[in-house]
This record gives C-alpha cells, structure tokens and sequence, in this order.
C-alpha cells in the first residue's frame, strides 16, 4: 500500500514518496535524526503513513542540496532557512519561462502566487501550495 496521495492530484515518479526515514538517509548519507532535525526546521515535509516518514526522490535530491549546503558550504540551518525567505519561489522551484511569464507572482513580485490569486495555485506536477517548499516556508514565519 503506497503512503497517502490525494486522488485528484497527479503524481510523478519523482514525487512518489516511496523511501522510509532510514533508506532516505542512508541514499543522502546523512542520520535519522538528522532528517527529523530538518523537517523540524521546515526544510522538508515527508509524506506520512502510520506515523512513518517517506521521501520521494525529488525529497531526496532537495535533501542532497541542503547537505551539501550546510557540510560543504558551511551554511547553518537558520541561514539556510533565512536564504530561502529571500529566494523568489520561481527559482526554488525551477519553473519554466513560459510559467514564469504568465504567474502573477512573477509579474507582480511584492506578493506570492497565493496571495496575489486568493487561491491556491497548482503547478504543472500537479502539487498543491500545502506540498510547495515556499508555501511551507511562509506559513511557518512567525
């Protein structure tokens, strides 16, 4: 049985959580307790079954990125979380040019997408604003 996915939503091989806490660290080479401290930061939001944890490949790339942030780039987690509340929402989440061009948080760039729209957006991937890196991000400032 694969972890909770909304019906409504299309779901791409990369975004299937299909990794459990201990494989996802292990593919990162970082510790359990170590992704746990991540997702307590708001870095990442695994999927959940059961109370257990699972990470989609396109988890683990962006869990790779953050490693070597924080190892090889010496970037504390709280710089880390800082340069993403700077970072426009189109460059974290590599959208195309013809997106870009027609999202009103990119034309109008003192708000976000969800603000600007009164709505939720949906991007291409089909992933809703409650699943987005920037959405999470926001919601979490205090």
């Amino acid at each position: 049985m694969m972890p909770d996915v909304k019906k409504s939503s299309v779901v791409h091989r990369n975004d299937m959580p299909l990794y459990a806490i201990g494989v996802a660290a292990e593919l990162v080479g970082i510790t359990d307790q170590t992704l746990r401290l991540y997702e307590k930061h708001g870095l990442i939001k695994p999927a959940r079954r059961n109370k257990n944890r699972y990470y989609s490949e396109n988890d683990i790339k962006w869990l790779q990125c953050i490693r070597d942030l924080i190892h090889h780039r010496k970037i504390s987690i709280e710089g880390l979380k800082l340069l993403l509340d700077y970072a426009p929402c189109w460059e974290i989440t590599n959208c195309p040019e013809q997106k870009k061009s027609m999202c009103s948080a990119f034309v109008n760039k003192s708000m976000s997408c969800w603000e600007l729209s009164k709505k939720r957006c949906i991007k291409e991937n089909g992933v809703n604003c409650e699943d987005c890196i920037v959405y999470l991000k926001s919601i979490k400032k205090p």
